[in-house]
């Protein structure tokens, strides 16, 4: 950061740097589509989302322009933040996710609950060992950054960048707790898709029957069929004004909030209520569950959540170049707070699995959900059969639903558990 401050950066226009980063998304998400074995062989180590947080913080880090210092921050996650998790939540199907409540909500309850819990007790057991590395001071504290780790883990990145704002770590933590999060979720992950093609002998362990999944399978695969059309321009029209409408609802009912806590309640910043960005996620959170009761619901037909995955994306490469590529290095102790973390949400999805003999498939979707958000959740349905994506992308809207919250909780009893 120092360093930032004193070497002039290279490329100063907005405008310009603007041009860098989405050429980036595009060179990614090309590439990524590209069908070769040793390109998709490259995407399986390096997923697209990485590159997308680490080739804009890699020019950061060489000085190309001044990330930490740049206006664009601001606009990402001011506008582009609200908007997608708007588009996101639009969709959530309070009745389809009460359908599911007795297996798949059960697992990703219980999933939610392995994330909540597993942080604070992976925290607390590093602090035994080695107070250090969940120690820190200031932006520093390493609770902060931890907790937006719980924001992707229980939601996913748009929930993780609004606690960022809310939680305010330094970048340098910020930096590493990126590498944290794709190294583990995506080994976990990794595991899941392996036990996707044992599926039927992980039944057996479990003791299951599977046969409602091949019902479900059947159902949603004729309901996409009926559904799903071309999106037309009044349709991309309504998406963003539905989306920054929104956001700008939000922000207007926001920023009184805040600033009545903030005079009368000062008190309560402990817990980030005088935090006008916490009350605009919030308020753009209960705008979107309140569309979802409406025909607006029915944008997802045309790609409500894929626009949103589009703003999501153009947000993310914001994020990224506030990032030190150095500062990963600074605290490797931190991929072990991580696989704690992970292993105990794994094991009380196992228990939970067990008793109740769930099948394999509920478990990875009811995970998945969790740790990866909609994106990682679809790829986990699709590889036991494609048309049980939407029970991944259902899951995960209200994970994004609920993720600032639950993170936010989880971030204040880690807070509890860290060294004094």
């Amino acid at each position: 950061m120092k360093d930032t401050q004193i070497i002039e950066p290279l490329i100063t226009n907005n405008t310009v740097i603007v041009g860098i980063l989405m050429a980036i998304l595009g060179v990614v998400f090309y590439t990524a589509s590209i069908n070769n074995k040793y390109i998709k062989g490259f995407y399986n180590v390096i997923p697209p989302l990485l590159l997308c947080y680490f080739l804009p913080g890699l020019l950061n880090t060489l000085h190309v322009f001044d990330g930490v210092n740049s206006p664009l921050t601001t606009i990402g996650s001011r506008y582009f933040l609200p908007a997608c998790l708007i588009l996101f939540i639009l969709n959530l199907d309070i009745k389809e996710m009460w359908g599911l409540r007795k297996r798949a909500g059960l697992m990703f309850i219980t999933g939610t609950i392995g994330v909540l819990l597993g942080g604070p007790l992976a925290v607390w057991l590093t602090s035994l060992v080695a107070p250090q590395i969940v120690g820190g001071i200031g932006p520093d504290e390493v609770w902060r950054g931890l907790g937006t780790l719980a924001g992707s883990w229980i939601g996913g990145s748009a929930n993780q960048v609004a606690l960022k704002e809310i939680l305010q770590p330094s970048s340098s933590l910020f930096s590493s707790i990126i590498a944290v999060d794709v190294f583990v979720a995506y080994s976990w992950m990794a595991l899941l898709l392996y036990g996707a093609g044992k599926s039927k002998m992980m039944d057996k362990f479990f003791k299951a029957d599977s046969r409602d999944v091949d019902e479900l399978m059947v159902k949603l695969e004729k309901k996409s069929k009926e559904n799903a059309k071309m999106p037309e321009t009044k349709d991309i029209i309504l998406m963003l004004s539905i989306a920054f409408a929104g956001t700008g609802l939000a922000t207007f009912l926001a920023e009184p909030v805040a600033a009545y806590i903030t005079q009368h309640h000062p008190q309560l910043e402990t817990f980030s209520l005088t935090n006008t960005f916490f009350w605009i996620i919030l308020f753009a959170t209960i705008i979107a569950i309140g569309l979802s009761f409406t025909p607006a619901r029915k944008l997802e037909n045309v790609g409500a959540s894929k626009m949103g995955t589009a703003l999501l994306y153009m947000l993310i490469v914001t994020i990224g170049m506030q990032m030190d590529i150095l500062a990963i290095l600074q605290n490797p102790g931190l991929f072990i707070v991580g696989i704690l973390w992970i292993s105990f949400h794994a094991l009380l999805l196992f228990i939970v699995a067990k008793i109740f003999k769930i099948p394999f498939f509920y478990y990875a979707v009811g995970s998945m959900s969790n740790i990866g958000g909609v994106a990682s959740a679809s790829v986990i349905s699709a590889a036991f059969h494609p048309s049980l994506i939407s029970v991944g992308v259902i899951l995960s809207v209200f994970g994004y639903a609920i993720g600032t919250y639950a993170g936010w909780l989880t971030a204040v009893l880690m807070q509890l558990a860290s060294p004094v």
